[in-house]
């Protein structure tokens, strides 16, 4: 079994493409993305000033992240209770690229991730899997899609979960995480060099995921 990295923007399909893969393969499917959102949450609920070391160290061992297939679908849970639902709206999006460049917050989140993937089998979408985290990945994907089309998608997203928000929120959103993302310090997302560029600007669902469930197999089977 080998490790699969899937790397990209906010909106672009990561998750929906990681999800596709490891579902064809039958490997496990990691959300990296959604770690960094629980972690948020936490800070969002305790108060926690992002500034302050001391606060953020105190409140990062005091986190326990964990997955869970519920009814079908991959949901996770922060300190035991279900929170996927409360981790995808506006209130965590708006904060959590902020809360993910902090290097306490990376040492206590990448350990955990280098770990899931000893054994392989793994398929893990972020912002800094084929550079950071399995930089040996037998394959590396990024993914990447016009700005308009991301909004549409994730405007849609939030809709659909009867999310009160505007297109404009939705694109200020988008364009301020691309900068946090793209500018941290700490491991800033970026496209390995031996990652295969995957533009899902013009593709339908399908088309983008029989895209990526293939170079899957043509590296297992190559």
């Amino acid at each position: 079994m080998i490790n699969i990295a899937i790397d990209g923007y906010s909106a672009c399909g990561k998750s929906t493409l990681a999800k596709a893969i490891a579902s064809e393969l039958d490997y496990r499917f990691i959300d990296t993305g959604a770690m960094y959102r629980a972690v948020t949450l936490y800070f969002i609920r305790q108060g926690v000033s992002l500034g302050v070391a001391d606060e953020v160290a105190k409140s990062l061992g005091e986190i326990d992240i964990d997955f869970a297939n519920v009814e079908g679908r991959n949901h996770t849970f922060l300190n035991g209770e279900d929170v996927e639902d409360e981790i995808r709206g506006m209130a965590v999006g708006q904060m959590v690229s902020p809360v993910a460049a902090i290097s306490a917050v990376r040492r206590y989140i990448v350990p955990q991730q280098k770990k899931m993937g000893l054994k392989g089998g793994v398929v893990m979408d972020g912002r800094d899997i084929g550079t950071v985290v399995f930089p040996n990945a037998e394959l590396k994907i990024f993914v990447t899609a016009d700005m308009d089309i991301r909004v549409k998608r994730r405007l849609s997203e939030l809709l659909e979960q009867g999310k009160q928000v505007t297109e404009a929120e939705v694109r200020a959103n988008l364009l301020e995480r691309d900068h946090i993302d793209s500018t941290r310090a700490d491991s800033p997302l970026k496209q390995a060099e031996d990652a295969i560029l995957l533009d899902n600007s013009k593709l339908s669902f399908q088309e983008f995921i029989d895209r990526g469930i293939a170079l899957a197999k043509e590296k297992l089977n190559g």
